[in-house]
């Protein structure tokens, strides 16, 4: 775990800023989850900004909803949900109250709890290297890897359950903007920022 404590818990002010700089800011900062005595944790390499007042793939599109009612909460909170019948995704609420924007975690590269997290997301402990890159390159692989769920909606992430640690802000030099992808809406938007040559980037 010495490679986490260095390390601080991103304050409230962090994410209540606009979703794009949040969204290219969370890159290289650490994603962690406590797991009975042990910690989950995952370098974030990839992520996708969501703004409901332009942005018809935004879940806040279409205004409030009870499934979407957290994303209009000031930034810090886990907005999670469950997509194709088939997993969850968690997404970062970010701004101010009633803007409606999230930042989704689309993958991240596991640093610390690996063992459980292939547990979880392979029902076995010991993966080959491919197996490996597999783990956590893709949202839905992040929910299950670190197991989280419905019952993590609306969390805190300034509290002690889930939350993201601080590491030194990458160059832009070293970070890839595209257009956002699995989406049919709002397509053209250049949302979608990457950790320039990371093996657990999303493979499209």
């Amino acid at each position: 775990m010495k490679n986490l404590r260095p390390f601080n818990k991103l304050p409230r002010n962090f994410y209540t800023r606009d979703v794009i700089t949040v969204a290219k800011e969370l890159l290289g900062k650490v994603l962690v989850k406590k797991e009975g005595r042990e910690l989950l944790s995952g370098l974030i390499v990839e992520t996708e900004a969501y703004d409901g007042s332009v942005d018809q793939a935004a879940h806040t599109f279409i205004g409030r909803t009870k499934r979407n009612e957290i994303m209009f909460n000031y930034g810090g909170y886990f907005y999670v949900y469950f997509t194709y019948g088939a997993h969850f995704c968690c997404n970062i609420v970010t701004g101010k109250k009633e803007e409606g924007t999230a930042v989704l975690i689309r993958a991240v590269e596991p640093l610390t709890g690996i063992k459980q997290m292939t547990e979880n997301r392979f029902n076995k402990t010991l993966v080959n290297d491919k197996e490996k890159i597999n783990l956590t390159n893709g949202p839905g692989k992040v929910c299950k890897a670190f197991n989280i769920n419905k019952e993590h909606y609306g969390l805190d992430l300034t509290g002690n359950s889930v939350f993201v640690l601080d590491r030194p802000r990458l160059s832009n030099k070293d970070i890839v903007i595209t257009k956002r992808i699995g989406i049919k809406k709002s397509v053209d938007l250049p949302w979608r920022f990457f950790i320039k040559d990371n093996s657990y980037v999303t493979k499209r």
